[in-house]
């Protein structure tokens, strides 16, 4: 019987001592985790409130375990456009195309992936797969039964989206995709065996590299830098990314860093790069088994100042296995382009769906940085 009192004790003294020490400390507020399930955390939707030039009504869907956020911009009966981010950012990218298209009096649907903006985020960097997001894109598709999809992907939804649309290729119409691919061995007996192998020899040589800084990133050519960063970093910048590399004003910023209250919320935007080779042989089944045989439109439309593709053209050279491929090049702007050139990037696939995509040029504008 003392035992049992003993430790009855005992337990109320250890929680008494966490409640004190989690009210206590300014850095440690257990309250403000936001857990909706077991490893889940859903951010505070107070958080973005203010955020500039972003006026859309959010819509849910829960698929699985997690809450989805997706626009639903324009009239029900218009014809669908797809927008999907990629990383870090998300819907956000989209404000300044929205109105244009959807004055043109097409629908535009733009989802959150997992971890991203007002969608649900795992806590833990295992959860996150190519897999699990090209799941979760593909089921919002399915359940809110979209056709005749015009896709526009860009960075990393190109490689979720471009995935999802092999899996429901019927829905779609055609596709653009900006500054980005979807990365495949090829075909061939030497690069089929490759394909089980590039993987891990790629998570071998990041470990073996190390962390990188902020400033090896951001100073540095090489596209392994950034994912040393991301990989290893304790709290990504992702306000910092999107400056750097899409050219955003400080308000612009903030919007960016609204999903994330603390860094316990940043695992999805954290491990993203670190996926980028995880599925070659799905990735090539894609290509073998619906692109070599797309004969609906496809555009390849990229920024002339992309550090990404600029300095990997074997990205476009990939996508040119698509028979329907075409391609133009947009002179100015960056990686975001949806930022430095939003309405002209919106009316380009306009065109596009009207049948005569143009490449246009814009200058680089100066943003309004707090130094």
């Amino acid at each position: 019987m003392k035992k049992i009192i003993f430790l009855g004790i005992s337990l109320i003294t250890l929680v008494s001592i966490f409640h004190y020490s989690s009210s206590k400390d300014p850095e440690i507020n257990y309250a403000r985790f936001n857990l909706v399930a077991p490893g889940v955390l859903r951010t505070p939707a107070e958080r973005f409130n203010n955020i500039v030039d972003y006026p859309y009504k959010p819509n849910y869907l829960m698929i699985g375990d997690t809450r989805i956020h997706y626009l639903d911009e324009g009239p029900k009966d218009g014809d669908i456009i797809y927008l999907l981010h990629g990383e870090p950012a998300w819907s956000y990218l989209f404000r300044k195309m929205i109105p244009t298209l959807t004055q043109a009096g097409y629908r535009v649907i733009a989802p959150d992936m997992v971890g991203f903006g007002k969608s649900d985020k795992y806590i833990s960097i295992d959860d996150y797969s190519h897999q699990m997001h090209v799941d979760k894109m593909a089921q919002l598709i399915i359940e809110l039964d979209l056709n005749n999809i015009t896709a526009h992907v860009h960075d990393w939804g190109g490689l979720v989206g471009l995935r999802v649309i092999s899996e429901e290729p019927n829905r779609f119409t055609r596709i653009i995709a900006s500054n980005t691919s979807l990365i495949a061995p090829g075909r061939g007996f030497i690069k089929d065996l490759m394909s089980y192998i590039i993987y891990p020899l790629f998570k071998l040589g990041i470990w073996f590299q190390g962390p990188a800084s902020w400033e090896e990133f951001i100073g540095g050519d090489g596209f392994t830098n950034w994912i040393r960063y991301s990989r290893y970093t304790d709290n990504i910048d992702v306000g910092g990314v999107m400056q750097t590399l899409g050219n955003v004003s400080d308000a612009e910023r903030a919007g960016y860093e609204a999903p994330y209250p603390n860094a316990t919320y940043k695992a999805g935007a954290q491990i993203f790069p670190y996926l980028i080779p995880s599925e070659l042989r799905k990735n090539e089944a894609a290509y073998r088994e619906v692109f070599e045989k797309w004969h609906k439109p496809f555009l390849i439309a990229n920024s002339d100042n992309d550090p990404v593709t600029g300095n990997n053209p074997r990205m476009v050279d990939m996508l040119k296995r698509i028979p329907s491929a075409q391609e133009i090049i947009i002179e100015g702007p960056g990686h975001f382009l949806q930022e430095e050139a939003g309405p002209e990037y919106a009316q380009l696939i306009i065109d596009f769906i009207d049948g005569n995509p143009q490449p246009f040029k814009k200058d680089r504008a100066v943003p309004n940085i707090n130094l």
